[in-house]
């Protein structure tokens, strides 16, 4: 059985969109992915319609079984969190006029579900993805690499037998962790305390 995710690490300027499909085994595959990108110059509603629309065609075109979105936390720059936030409502809303589930995860799970490391740089999550999809060049933008991150977290996550209530999860739930999914579950337990 294979889950497929799609991906997106969200922003007004750039949104990343990244869709894998992903075995029980864990071994990930190339769906496709690619950056909506809108212009400053435009008002927020035009902004947010352009992110509506693609992420629209993008469900329906690819019928992913869950969207994993990076969750939005704060930042100095409050106008940023702002974007991000918005953008990522329009996302969740499209998936959920679909009946499609919404997991949401933190940079830092990502990365320690990627890499191993929760601290890692976009350099090191870019290099793992590319090696994880077998991909003879990295994704770029950066945007979509996270994106397609983001997927690879989500359904790991899903496979791995952890699980919280932000989480839909499927598959298996007896397998041993690897040390990047114990890596993950670190972070998480951290960004949890956190909270």
């Amino acid at each position: 059985m294979t889950l497929r995710v799609l991906g997106v690490d969200p922003g007004l300027t750039r949104c990343g969109i990244g869709v894998v499909d992903v075995e029980r085994n864990r071994r990930a595959t190339l769906v496709a992915f690619g950056v909506v990108g809108t212009s400053p110059e435009e008002s927020l509603d035009q902004r947010l319609l352009v992110i509506a629309t693609s992420i629209d065609e993008w469900l329906d075109r690819y019928e992913p079984q869950v969207l994993a979105v990076e969750r939005v936390f704060s930042q100095l720059n409050v106008s940023t969190v702002m974007g991000v936030a918005q953008a990522s409502g329009v996302v969740i809303a499209a998936a959920a006029r679909r009946g499609i589930p919404v997991a949401l995860h933190t940079p830092s799970e990502v990365k320690a579900a990627v890499t191993g490391s929760g601290t890692s740089n976009k350099d090191a999550v870019t290099k793992l993805v590319t090696k994880i999809l077998r991909l003879d060049a990295p994704p770029r933008p950066a945007d979509a690499a996270d994106a397609l991150a983001l997927a690879i977290t989500h359904a790991w996550r899903a496979g791995s037998g952890i699980a919280t209530k932000d989480a839909v999860t499927t598959g298996p739930g007896s397998q041993s962790l690897t040390p990047a999914q114990r890596a993950w579950a670190d972070a998480e337990a951290k960004a949890r305390r956190a909270r």
